[in-house]
């Protein structure tokens, strides 16, 4: 059984006072964390989860998958079955046009593994109804590969179908065959399919955070675990090298630093896993820190950078050469804080509108969200709520909390939810659904009450589903 050694941060050379920073950093950000792992000296120093998150909560992982599909790749290269110079069309005739453009024709493995196709963007996001592998084969090339960086999900999902093809086993079985074994990956652990049946190599993977500090081990190790050589060294020290410039497309100052194979270079030297989100995996071999991370930053601009920038900020500039004498004052003050961790909740602004009346139920006019009534009911104790609501004829309830969150079922759907609320400086009453399952985001829900009527304006953070939520304004008189 794979197991990390653990450790005090005081016997790894981190003082515990900068682990708290880095924490009450990101709190107070309002950075919606989900879990952080720091390992030093291959030694597990801090492993948290912020509640409903525990160790054994699957997290939907983003682009990180796409660094997985990059050494599944890496597998088929070692066995000879494909080149890195190989053209990807020639392993897909049977739904490659036959009057496929030339740039098509032309664009290596290697391209793609670089984000150097011939293609501007994710080209199945285009038409998501129709097949998405072969969407990267038909969609009209903008230049010829191999020459600029374009960030390209369908490149990734087309090397994952590849893989499949080739191998005809899914690609996170593949991959758990041949090396995740030896580090007990998560049996649970799944990639997610697109609509056609191929998994989804560049967004989709089900993971635990404590399989992605796995993963970030087994590459930081020149795929060597136990003496045993489970992946092509040669390989690893390519796909951690600058390959491609993400310098005039990259959102941030760590999305500009170079790209390998699938694989982001840091900005303080190393290399970066990233998912949408926060996501990461951010190896530091200077310091010899793996730190892995899980979030939600979609819409909070430069959220994520917002977890880099306190990693190099609060931590790195205390990191010792040696261990460090241990403080018991400061290690239970982190022990608690680590304990204590939950999601973060909408700060406490304001009270509640002279208008506000409990119990009160709405009538809406026609709306896009099909939302014809509702009711907030609050308790006794006045820190739980629900929100019931009839939509498209059926009800729904939805219960929220202030300071905490309470989990459900999110209306319509199967996915699960954490919501809390809190009262604005306006009176408005605002709760904020976090998605916590396959889907990642959030449903935010803004409530001005008037003497007879409501204004509910609804927004959303997800990337593909609630397009109804999104700017949707609602208008309702008490009933």
């Amino acid at each position: 059984m794979f197991k990390f050694l653990t450790a005090t941060p005081e016997e790894v050379g981190i003082p515990s006072s900068a682990i708290q920073a880095f924490f009450e950093r990101l709190e107070k950000r309002q950075i919606p964390m989900h879990s952080v792992l720091l390992m030093r000296h291959d030694k597990l120093c801090v492993e948290g989860y912020y509640a409903p998150y525990t160790q054994t909560t699957l997290h939907r992982m983003f682009s990180i998958s796409k660094s997985l599909t990059s050494i599944a790749i890496s597998l088929l290269i070692k066995d000879g079955v494909i080149g890195l110079n190989d053209y990807i069309v020639d392993y897909f005739s049977d739904i490659v046009p036959q009057n496929v453009h030339p740039w098509i024709a032309h664009m290596t493995i290697q391209d793609m593994l670089t984000m150097r196709t011939c293609h501007k963007a994710t080209t199945y996001k285009l038409d998501i109804h129709k097949n998405w592998v072969e969407s990267f084969f038909t969609t009209s090339p903008t230049h010829p590969s191999g020459r600029i960086f374009h960030y390209d999900t369908s490149a990734a999902h087309t090397l994952a179908a590849l893989v499949e093809r080739l191998t005809g086993k899914e690609l996170l079985d593949y991959l758990k065959e041949t090396c995740f074994h030896a580090l007990d990956f998560s049996k649970d652990s799944y990639m997610l399919k697109d609509p056609f049946g191929s998994s989804m190599g560049g967004s989709g993977l089900m993971a635990t955070p404590l399989d992605m500090l796995k993963f970030g081990y087994l590459l930081s190790h020149q795929g060597n675990i136990n003496n045993q050589q489970l992946l092509d060294a040669d390989y690893i020290q390519n796909a951690v090298s600058n390959h491609s410039s993400p310098c005039v497309t990259g959102t941030s100052l760590s999305e500009r630093q170079g790209y390998g194979y699938q694989i982001w270079l840091g900005e303080q030297g190393g290399w970066v896993c990233f998912g949408m989100g926060g996501q990461l995996i951010i190896h530091l071999p200077k310091q010899d820190i793996l730190c892995v991370t899980t979030a939600d930053t979609q819409g909070i601009q430069g959220g994520t950078q917002e977890i880099y920038d306190a990693l190099y900020e609060e931590i790195l500039p205390l990191v010792k050469s040696s261990s460090l004498p241990e403080d018991k004052k400061t290690t239970a003050l982190l022990s608690k804080k680590i304990k204590d961790l939950a999601l973060l909740c909408p700060k406490e602004e304001g009270c509640p509108s002279n208008f506000f009346k409990n119990g009160q139920t709405y009538e809406l006019l026609e709306n896009q969200l099909q939302i014809t009534k509702f009711t907030i009911f609050l308790d006794k104790t006045k820190i739980n709520g629900s929100l019931s609501l009839q939509k498209n004829g059926i009800d729904y309830t939805l219960p929220f909390g202030f300071g905490h969150n309470a989990i459900s079922q999110f209306p319509e759907t199967s996915y699960f939810s954490a919501n809390s609320a809190t009262w604005l400086k306006d009176g408005c009453l605002y709760i904020k659904s976090y998605l916590i399952d396959e889907i990642i985001g959030s449903i935010h829900f803004q409530f001005s009450f008037g003497k007879n009527d409501v204004v509910l304006f609804t927004r959303k953070q997800e990337e593909y589903l609630f397009g109804e939520y999104d700017n949707a304004h609602l208008y309702g008189v008490s009933i």
